[in-house]
Formats: C-alpha cells, structure tokens, sequence
C-alpha cells in the first residue's frame, strides 16, 4: 500500500491503495464520490469522465499515482440548488434518456464551454466525441450545451 495525497472538489484527501489503481476506484470506494461512472473500464466510453486541472480525463484507466492536480468530479461541478449552466441546460432541455452517460457528458461539456464558451454545433459534437450514449440522445446533448452556451437557435445565436 501507498499512501496518495488527491485534491477533489477542493478537498484534499490521503488515501492508502496499491500503486496502480484506478482514480475511479478511488473516488468510488475510498472517498465515495460515486458520480463518475464505471462503463467500459477502458477510457473508451467516458461514464467516468472527470476533470483534472480541467481536462476530461478517463478515471478509470487512470492510475491514481498520475494524478497531479484538481480534481473535479461530476459531483462537484454544481449543487442541487445552484445547478451549472450545463446542469441546468440539461435538465431543462431533458438532454438525458436512461442517465447513465450524463455525468461524463456534463464533464466534457463543462471543459469545452471553459475553453470555448461560444462553440458551434460541429465544435460540441466534437468535444462530446469520446462519451458514449447507448440511448441515442447526442443530438439533445449538443442542443443542451448550445443553450447553456447561449447559442442555441432559439436563444439567438
């Protein structure tokens, strides 16, 4: 065992695990931030998707003792009373269907609207690229994040 030092959502935690475990091991059973998902265990479907120094970053394939950085979980990207733009966009426009993949999108969008808050519709479908959504609702992830980014067609831009 190993002890690692890991900021998430601004919080600093010591955790005691084998080199090479996952940061979604970590973030699920020894912190238990359980919004980053376990879908392929590869990196290839981003359910996992979290934001290290503000990158999306699969945490499943992910060996903890790489992590050098903020980590931002899906968990910590907004709260139930003051949800994010994206959060709000993606509630509001019902972007989801079974669920499963949204906490990866929220992170790949949150990452794209900081660097890019204006992007066009070729530029989100892009960034949403590497998320994976068995339900077929791409189409309503990219309109939510046009809207949060106030580009939408309805929203003028």
């Amino acid at each position: 065992m190993t002890t690692f030092r890991l900021n998430v959502n601004g919080r600093d935690y010591d955790v005691d695990v084998p080199t090479g475990t996952s940061l979604l091991e970590v973030l699920r059973n020894d912190i238990g931030d359980k919004s980053p998902k376990f879908g392929c265990g590869l990196g290839q479907c981003g359910a996992c998707f979290v934001l290290i120094d503000g990158h999306p970053t699969p945490a499943c394939d992910t060996p903890v003792e790489y992590v050098h950085g903020e980590v931002r979980t899906p968990a910590g990207l907004g709260r139930p009373d003051a949800p994010t733009a994206v959060q709000s966009a993606f509630l509001e426009l019902q972007a989801g269907q079974c669920g499963y993949c949204i906490a990866g999108m929220i992170v790949s969008a949150t990452a794209l609207l900081r660097e890019n808050p204006r992007p066009t519709r070729a530029e989100v479908s892009a960034a949403l690229d590497r998320n994976l959504c068995r339900c077929g609702t791409h189409a309503r992830f990219v309109d939510a994040v046009l809207a949060a980014a106030g580009t939408a067609p309805e929203a003028g831009g």
